[in-house]
Protein backbone atom coordinates (compact mmCIF):
# COMPACT_ATOMS: atom_id res chain seq x y z
CA UNK A 1 0.00 0.00 0.00
CA UNK A 2 1.35 3.42 -1.03
CA UNK A 3 0.27 6.54 0.87
CA UNK A 4 -0.06 9.92 -0.84
CA UNK A 5 -0.67 13.21 0.96
CA UNK A 6 -2.27 15.95 -1.15
CA UNK A 7 -2.40 19.67 -0.35
CA UNK A 8 -4.99 21.72 -2.30
CA UNK A 9 -6.23 25.31 -2.35
CA UNK A 10 -9.11 24.82 -4.83
CA UNK A 11 -11.95 22.50 -3.73
CA UNK A 12 -12.78 21.30 -7.25
CA UNK A 13 -9.29 19.80 -7.62
CA UNK A 14 -9.78 17.29 -4.78
CA UNK A 15 -12.00 14.73 -6.55
CA UNK A 16 -10.47 15.18 -10.00
CA UNK A 17 -6.88 14.76 -8.83
CA UNK A 18 -7.66 11.69 -6.76
CA UNK A 19 -9.56 10.18 -9.69
CA UNK A 20 -6.58 10.79 -11.96
CA UNK A 21 -4.17 9.23 -9.45
CA UNK A 22 -6.32 6.12 -9.08
CA UNK A 23 -6.74 5.90 -12.84
CA UNK A 24 -2.98 5.98 -13.37
CA UNK A 25 -2.04 3.54 -10.59
CA UNK A 26 -3.69 0.50 -9.03
CA UNK A 27 -6.42 2.04 -6.88
CA UNK A 28 -6.36 -0.75 -4.31
CA UNK A 29 -2.68 -0.01 -3.68
CA UNK A 30 -3.21 3.68 -2.87
CA UNK A 31 -4.15 5.40 0.37
CA UNK A 32 -4.84 9.07 -0.36
CA UNK A 33 -5.26 11.86 2.20
CA UNK A 34 -6.42 15.39 1.32
CA UNK A 35 -5.68 18.69 3.03
CA UNK A 36 -7.58 21.76 1.77
CA UNK A 37 -6.58 25.35 2.59
CA UNK A 38 -8.45 27.90 0.48
CA UNK A 39 -6.95 30.78 2.47
CA UNK A 40 -3.47 30.43 1.03
CA UNK A 41 -4.53 31.05 -2.56
CA UNK A 42 -7.13 33.74 -1.87
CA UNK A 43 -4.90 35.72 0.49
CA UNK A 44 -1.95 35.48 -1.89
CA UNK A 45 -4.13 36.97 -4.62
CA UNK A 46 -4.66 40.06 -2.45
CA UNK A 47 -1.47 40.41 -0.42
CA UNK A 48 1.09 38.33 -2.29
CA UNK A 49 2.79 35.30 -0.80
CA UNK A 50 3.82 36.82 2.52
CA UNK A 51 6.13 35.44 5.19
CA UNK A 52 3.00 34.60 7.19
CA UNK A 53 1.71 32.54 4.28
CA UNK A 54 5.08 30.80 3.99
CA UNK A 55 4.88 29.94 7.68
CA UNK A 56 1.35 28.60 7.23
CA UNK A 57 2.49 26.46 4.30
CA UNK A 58 5.41 25.16 6.36
CA UNK A 59 3.09 23.93 9.12
CA UNK A 60 0.69 22.34 6.60
CA UNK A 61 3.52 20.47 4.90
CA UNK A 62 5.07 19.40 8.21
CA UNK A 63 1.66 18.02 9.23
CA UNK A 64 1.59 15.98 6.02
CA UNK A 65 5.18 14.93 6.67
CA UNK A 66 4.06 13.50 10.02
CA UNK A 67 1.52 11.28 8.26
CA UNK A 68 4.49 9.24 6.97
CA UNK A 69 3.25 9.35 3.38
CA UNK A 70 5.40 7.94 0.60
CA UNK A 71 5.02 11.21 -1.30
CA UNK A 72 3.42 14.64 -0.78
CA UNK A 73 1.91 16.50 -3.73
CA UNK A 74 1.03 20.22 -3.65
CA UNK A 75 -1.59 20.85 -6.34
CA UNK A 76 -1.53 24.68 -6.36
CA UNK A 77 1.05 26.46 -8.53
CA UNK A 78 0.85 29.60 -6.38
CA UNK A 79 2.54 27.60 -3.62
CA UNK A 80 5.44 26.29 -5.73
CA UNK A 81 8.07 28.86 -4.60
CA UNK A 82 7.19 28.10 -0.99
CA UNK A 83 7.39 24.37 -1.60
CA UNK A 84 10.88 24.77 -3.01
CA UNK A 85 11.99 26.67 0.12
CA UNK A 86 10.42 24.19 2.54
CA UNK A 87 11.31 20.94 0.73
CA UNK A 88 14.77 20.62 2.39
CA UNK A 89 13.09 20.52 5.83
CA UNK A 90 10.80 17.59 4.98
CA UNK A 91 11.64 13.91 5.17
CA UNK A 92 8.91 12.91 2.69
CA UNK A 93 9.55 13.37 -1.06
CA UNK A 94 7.51 16.46 -1.95
CA UNK A 95 6.32 17.31 -5.46
CA UNK A 96 5.02 20.67 -6.66
CA UNK A 97 2.27 20.36 -9.24
CA UNK A 98 4.27 22.07 -11.99
CA UNK A 99 7.73 20.53 -11.47
CA UNK A 100 7.52 18.06 -14.34
CA UNK A 101 5.55 20.36 -16.66
CA UNK A 102 8.03 23.22 -16.42
CA UNK A 103 10.95 20.91 -17.05
CA UNK A 104 9.32 19.56 -20.20
CA UNK A 105 8.13 22.88 -21.64
CA UNK A 106 11.56 24.48 -21.19
CA UNK A 107 13.13 21.47 -22.90
CA UNK A 108 10.86 21.74 -25.95
CA UNK A 109 9.91 25.41 -26.47
CA UNK A 110 11.46 28.87 -26.56
CA UNK A 111 8.43 31.12 -27.17
CA UNK A 112 6.01 30.45 -24.33
CA UNK A 113 2.63 31.90 -23.34
CA UNK A 114 1.49 31.33 -19.76
CA UNK A 115 -2.29 31.35 -19.29
CA UNK A 116 -3.91 31.71 -15.88
CA UNK A 117 -7.13 32.76 -14.21
CA UNK A 118 -5.47 33.85 -10.94
CA UNK A 119 -2.98 36.72 -10.97
CA UNK A 120 -1.23 35.19 -7.94
CA UNK A 121 -0.23 32.17 -10.06
CA UNK A 122 1.56 34.11 -12.78
CA UNK A 123 4.65 35.29 -10.88
CA UNK A 124 5.58 31.90 -9.36
CA UNK A 125 4.99 30.11 -12.67
CA UNK A 126 7.02 32.62 -14.69
CA UNK A 127 9.81 32.61 -12.10
CA UNK A 128 9.95 28.82 -12.13
CA UNK A 129 10.10 28.69 -15.93
CA UNK A 130 12.86 31.32 -16.04
CA UNK A 131 14.88 29.53 -13.34
CA UNK A 132 14.54 26.19 -15.15
CA UNK A 133 15.62 27.81 -18.43
CA UNK A 134 18.61 29.48 -16.77
CA UNK A 135 19.69 26.16 -15.31
CA UNK A 136 19.43 24.57 -18.73
CA UNK A 137 21.19 27.45 -20.49
CA UNK A 138 18.16 28.17 -22.69
CA UNK A 139 16.94 31.60 -23.84
CA UNK A 140 13.20 32.23 -23.62
CA UNK A 141 10.57 34.59 -24.95
CA UNK A 142 7.95 34.48 -22.19
CA UNK A 143 4.55 36.21 -22.09
CA UNK A 144 1.46 35.77 -19.94
CA UNK A 145 -2.28 36.46 -19.96
CA UNK A 146 -4.75 36.33 -17.07
CA UNK A 147 -8.51 35.83 -17.31
CA UNK A 148 -9.88 37.03 -13.99
CA UNK A 149 -13.49 36.61 -15.11
CA UNK A 150 -12.84 32.89 -15.54
CA UNK A 151 -11.62 32.74 -11.94
CA UNK A 152 -14.81 34.42 -10.74
CA UNK A 153 -16.82 31.84 -12.68
CA UNK A 154 -14.74 29.03 -11.14
CA UNK A 155 -15.46 30.33 -7.64
CA UNK A 156 -19.17 30.24 -8.47
CA UNK A 157 -18.71 26.70 -9.83
CA UNK A 158 -19.88 27.97 -13.23
CA UNK A 159 -17.58 25.77 -15.27
CA UNK A 160 -19.40 26.45 -18.54
CA UNK A 161 -18.50 30.16 -18.35
CA UNK A 162 -15.01 29.40 -17.05
CA UNK A 163 -14.30 27.11 -19.99
CA UNK A 164 -15.87 29.39 -22.61
CA UNK A 165 -13.79 32.40 -21.53
CA UNK A 166 -10.54 30.45 -21.62
CA UNK A 167 -11.31 28.97 -25.02
CA UNK A 168 -11.99 32.47 -26.35
CA UNK A 169 -8.69 33.64 -24.89
CA UNK A 170 -6.85 30.72 -26.49
CA UNK A 171 -7.99 31.95 -29.89
CA UNK A 172 -5.97 35.15 -29.40
CA UNK A 173 -2.62 33.38 -28.87
CA UNK A 174 -0.33 33.80 -31.88
CA UNK A 175 3.29 33.04 -32.79
CA UNK A 176 4.07 30.85 -29.78
CA UNK A 177 5.75 27.45 -29.48
CA UNK A 178 3.95 26.46 -26.28
CA UNK A 179 1.04 27.42 -24.06
CA UNK A 180 1.36 26.68 -20.35
CA UNK A 181 -1.89 26.34 -18.38
CA UNK A 182 -0.68 27.61 -15.04
CA UNK A 183 -3.39 26.07 -12.84
CA UNK A 184 -4.56 22.50 -12.32
CA UNK A 185 -8.16 23.76 -12.53
CA UNK A 186 -7.53 24.51 -16.24
CA UNK A 187 -6.08 21.11 -17.14
CA UNK A 188 -9.31 19.65 -18.55
CA UNK A 189 -9.08 22.27 -21.33
CA UNK A 190 -5.64 21.18 -22.54
CA UNK A 191 -6.84 19.40 -25.69
CA UNK A 192 -9.44 22.08 -26.54
CA UNK A 193 -6.94 24.93 -26.18
CA UNK A 194 -4.39 23.03 -28.28
CA UNK A 195 -6.97 22.60 -31.05
CA UNK A 196 -8.24 26.19 -30.90
CA UNK A 197 -4.80 27.84 -30.81
CA UNK A 198 -2.87 25.37 -32.92
CA UNK A 199 -0.09 25.62 -30.31
CA UNK A 200 1.32 22.72 -28.22
CA UNK A 201 -0.34 23.07 -24.82
CA UNK A 202 0.97 21.89 -21.46
CA UNK A 203 -0.89 21.36 -18.20
CA UNK A 204 0.55 20.10 -14.97
CA UNK A 205 -1.62 17.27 -13.50
CA UNK A 206 -0.85 14.46 -15.96
CA UNK A 207 2.89 15.16 -15.90
CA UNK A 208 2.83 15.48 -12.11
CA UNK A 209 1.08 12.13 -11.81
CA UNK A 210 3.74 10.60 -14.02
CA UNK A 211 6.38 11.96 -11.65
CA UNK A 212 4.47 10.54 -8.65
CA UNK A 213 4.28 7.13 -10.34
CA UNK A 214 8.04 7.10 -10.77
CA UNK A 215 8.63 8.07 -7.15
CA UNK A 216 6.28 5.31 -5.96
CA UNK A 217 7.83 2.71 -8.26
CA UNK A 218 4.85 2.12 -10.55
CA UNK A 219 5.52 1.58 -14.25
Amino acid sequence: MKRIGLLHTVPSVLPSFEMSLRGAMPGDELEIHHTLDTFLATDAAVNGFTQENLNRLFFLLKALDLEHADVIVVTCSTLTPGVEKIRPFLTTPTVAIDDAMVSEVVRTAGKIMVMATATSTIEPTVQKIRAEAAGAGRALELDHIVCGDALMALKKQDMETHDRLLKELAGTVKDKEAIVLAQASMAHLEDAIRQISGVPTFSSPAMCIGQVKRILGFK
